[in-house]
């Protein structure tokens, strides 16, 4: 839990702790230090919320004008050439007839 820290070292600190500030100020120090542990990490955690939602704003930018390059480049299915979507003039050739050969 607290990393290298072992049972021996957190006697020793709680001792040294005890006989500064005495028994009757150690309560409130230990909640004081409990509230700035707990606020300290709710900052971090929504300085990291904040990190994440910019960095997923920005890809979602980024993907925007990617789709929107793509597009400006494709070209567009109602901008075809009138020649390509107008009826043939003339009627097309008709199938020549295969010649059938007896077996």
């Amino acid at each position: 839990m607290f990393g290298s820290i072992g049972l021996p070292e957190l006697l020793l600190i709680f001792v040294i702790a005890l006989l500064l500030f005495g028994p009757r100020k150690l309560p409130e120090i230990g909640k004081t230090l409990g509230k700035a542990m707990n606020e300290f990490k709710r900052a971090s955690n929504d300085l990291q919320r904040s990190l994440e939602e910019e960095i997923a704003v920005d890809e979602l930018k980024q993907t925007k004008r990617e789709v929107e390059d793509a597009t400006r480049l494709t070209p567009d299915a109602s901008a075809a050439p009138p020649a390509a979507t107008a009826p043939p003039t003339t009627p097309p050739p008709p199938p020549e007839a295969k010649a059938t050969e007896p077996k």
